[in-house]
């Protein structure tokens, strides 16, 4: 079955026991955790989104890396709930190896509920998702999960190697249209950025750091607290507007605006949740956030305007100042996903 399973192919989800038999004593199979929030899925069954065959590093590299034999089914993230309440939303991973291909008109398998009492899968995988780093008297909490793992867990890429683009076509993760645009764009920027390199770093003996998206604002930030609550509407700024209020690094209070938010900029977006603590993945350590910072329903990272990891799939959400946002005090129509496209923008009069 392994290199089988594409977008639309229904699987189950296998039974403790098979799973059990497929991780090593840290819990995972191929450097890859199968984590205490996925329990809740076995024997359920899901519709594969589609092959994570090209992923992006967020560790060490930021680029793209290969994992094998791995699949997304639909959108299911992890809540948190064995990681302290970590409010990323990471999309699960799921080992071909956990799962089993339906068969048409084949009835579904038991469910496989977790009880109150302790199994063999429980306990590998919250044994395995904290570690403790002991610092001077203290005692800091370092978690362990796929985000924090993929590096491990995959092999790298290079990034002039034009083929693991076009096997995100033959796979069937992505589409010709969205293909075509996308490897246009990769194949241009990748080009010009290394001219760019040759010129400042070779040449001028300059440093060549860019910049995804630089700021023009000199100066402390002006902050306008919107107090969002989650199901609120609010309405991304302009990119004219939000470059004004981020530095010439591209972040306001630490945290950037990413090339990845730009589509959204004139959107009307459902507000998901306030975040207040996430897992570093670099590190592992939780991180407590003191500023405002919001995600928003159907925002996520497309993986079309990454540098050097285009067609990732991980769909992350970005998180948001609501400096960046405007809030809007209309009633909107209902939204299954959380977003107002630009043509009923124009019939409520709001600016686009």
């Amino acid at each position: 079955m392994k290199g089988d399973l594409r977008h639309g192919v229904v699987v189950e989800v296998r039974s403790e026991t098979e799973i059990l038999a497929t991780l090593d004593k840290e819990g995972a199979l191929d450097a890859l955790p199968f984590m205490p929030e996925m329990l809740q899925y076995l024997g359920r069954r899901f519709v594969v989104y589609g092959r994570a065959e090209k992923i992006c590093d967020t560790i060490k590299t930021y680029t793209s890396r290969k994992m094998s034999n791995t699949v997304i089914l639909e959108d299911l993230r992890c809540d948190g709930s064995a990681h302290d309440g970590c409010q990323s939303e990471c999309r699960l991973f799921w080992k071909e190896s956990w799962l089993r291909r339906v068969v048409p008109d084949a009835s579904a398998g038991a469910d496989h509920k977790v009880g109150n009492d302790s199994t063999a899968l429980e306990e590998i995988t919250a044994k395995n998702s904290l570690q403790s780093l002991r610092t001077g008297e203290q005692q800091e909490k370092i978690f362990r999960c796929q985000a924090t793992e993929l590096y491990k867990a995959s092999t790298p890429l290079s990034v002039w190697d034009p083929r693991p683009y076009f096997h995100e076509f033959t796979n069937g993760n992505v589409p010709l249209a969205r293909f075509i645009r996308v490897f246009t764009r990769a194949f241009t920027e990748t080009l010009l950025l290394k001219i760019r390199r040759i010129i400042l770093y070779r040449i001028l003996g300059r440093s060549d750091r860019w910049i995804p998206f630089p700021g023009t604002r000199i100066g402390p930030p002006t902050n306008e607290p919107l107090d969002l609550k989650p199901g609120d509407w609010v309405q991304v700024k302009t990119r004219e507007e939000i470059a004004s209020s981020v530095t010439p690094e591209g972040k306001d209070r630490g945290l950037s605006f990413d090339r990845e938010m730009v589509p959204h900029c004139g959107k009307i977006h459902r507000v998901r949740q306030r975040v207040n603590r996430f897992i570093d993945d670099r590190t592992g350590q939780m991180i407590e956030l003191k500023n405002d910072c919001v995600t928003l329903d159907g925002a996520v990272c497309s993986g079309d305007r990454s540098v050097y990891r285009y067609f990732c799939p991980r769909g992350i959400y970005p998180f948001w100042r609501e400096n960046w946002l405007r809030r809007v005090e209309v009633d909107m129509p209902g939204s299954s996903h959380g977003v107002i496209e630009k043509d009923a923008l124009t019939e409520k009069g709001l600016p686009t």
